[in-house]
């Protein structure tokens, strides 16, 4: 059997173990072991590269913006931040039909800004933003599908998790796609929002009630902004320090995090008991996070070894059909792969075939990162894995039912579809901002 074969049995046989259960770092770290011994014939190559790989792939500097970036969010909300963004939000938008909606939208956008984590992202603003929707009488699963929905940008919204993923995997400038994803959020933070009020529009009942809410005077206006100064200021800092080039994206993390414990500290909400929470759930999710780089590294040169990537590479390039034919199957496959797998998951799995692919067609790295990503978190609504609609389930337990967030999402699940299609077809939006630097 050739070794292409035999790596396109493994990748077959990765997909399965995943399908059944097995966990996804285990699954491609013993698939990556048995490919290399199948291809060379040797058990002592196969572990040596395992030996290399679990220390390799995790030493270099820019891997330190994964534990800075988790400790940034995790201090950010313990600060009140989420709270903060809410209150300022609902205060300037709450007055109208459907501002309760939108606003939940915007400090999402803003929140996913500190944390770039979607399931965080579900599970806080159903805790904070559903009890006030169903207090101004929303439709419970429109109120569903817009916490479901907006939830989606935290993994756009630089600092995101997924995009420090892809950016090592396809060894790409993390402060770049850092940047990239900044225009592409705002636009499917406008289309959600538009998406609210063309729904309260043809079906006013659904938005509930106005909030009487206070005076629209400077005073109050400038106390409700006050509330939030600190973690805007943070992440302005952030990410103008890495557009602006005063800081790497490893070092920004670096002041995010310090900005973070800054916020806890002068919100006196700092303790023994906060602090090593912090840092017990920053490691659990620093870890798990490794894991899985680790494996998919494995898994990676499982693949270079085999040449079946660049085999891929060259046969994709020369099919009789045009460059878009082949991304929109990668679109596709990312959709479908989202019923079953989680995001980071499937780029584990998809990227170090997929990526070289696009480039090789042509297309511009960053745009395609910026597309993928997208839809790929387009993948956490859909039946039956949607991680942020059990997210949201295990956050609301007996208040909600998992049936009811998947009909709410619905809706929303076609505006980021329409999202998907703006970016898609100007490019312009992924790439004008990482030109600048």
């Amino acid at each position: 059997m050739s070794p292409e074969t035999l790596a396109l049995v493994s990748v077959g046989l990765v997909f399965l173990l995943i399908v059944l259960g097995v966990h996804v770092g285990v699954t491609l770290a013993a698939v990556s072991v048995l490919g290399i011994w199948a291809i060379t014939g040797k058990v002592t190559v196969a572990l040596n590269i395992l030996q290399t790989t679990a220390y390799s792939a995790v030493m270099d500097y820019v891997f330190a913006v994964v534990p800075l970036f988790v400790l940034m969010g995790l201090f950010s909300t313990l600060a009140g931040a989420t709270r903060e963004l809410f209150s300022a939000a609902q205060f300037f938008l709450g007055r109208f039909r459907g501002g309760m909606g939108i606003a939940t939208v915007i400090a999402n956008a803003v929140f996913a800004a500190i944390t770039g984590v979607s399931i965080a992202s579900a599970a806080v603003f159903s805790k904070i933003a559903y009890p006030e929707m169903m207090r101004l009488k929303y439709d419970k699963q429109f109120g569903l599908g817009i916490i479901a929905g907006s939830a989606i940008l935290g993994m756009l919204i630089p600092p995101s998790v997924l995009l420090i993923v892809y950016g090592v995997i396809s060894e790409q400038s993390i402060g770049k796609l850092f940047i990239a994803g900044i225009v592409p959020g705002l636009v499917v933070t406008a289309v959600l929002s538009a998406g609210i009020r063309t729904m309260i529009y043809f079906r006013p009942t659904i938005g509930g009630e106005t909030e009487n809410a206070q005076p629209m005077t400077l005073r109050n206006a400038v106390r409700a902004a006050a509330g939030c100064w600190g973690v805007v200021l943070l992440i302005l800092l952030v990410m103008g320090g890495i557009w602006g080039g005063l800081f790497t994206p490893t070092e920004a993390g670096a002041v995010g995090a310090a900005g973070g414990f800054l916020l806890v500290f002068l919100n006196r909400k700092l303790n023994l008991k906060s602090l090593w929470g912090v840092l017990l759930d920053g490691g659990q999710t620093t870890a798990s996070i490794f894991l899985l780089l680790i494996c998919a590294q494995m898994y990676s040169r499982m693949l270079t070894i085999s040449g079946l990537a660049s085999r891929l590479t060259e046969g994709a390039t020369t099919l009789p059909v045009p460059p878009w034919v082949i991304i929109a199957g990668f679109l596709v496959v990312f959709l479908l792969l989202g019923c079953i797998v989680d995001s980071t998951s499937i780029i584990l799995l998809t990227i170090p075939i997929m990526h070289p692919v696009a480039v090789k067609l042509g297309y511009d790295p960053i745009w395609f990162t910026i597309v993928s990503i997208v839809t790929i978190e387009i993948g956490l609504l859909t039946p039956p894995f949607g991680m942020v609609v059990f997210a949201m389930k295990s956050a609301l337990g007996d208040e909600a039912k998992i049936e009811e967030i998947f009909a709410g999402s619905l809706p929303f699940l076609l505006l980021l579809l329409v999202s998907l299609a703006i970016i898609l077809m100007f490019p312009i939006l992924s790439t004008w901002l990482p030109s600048l630097m």
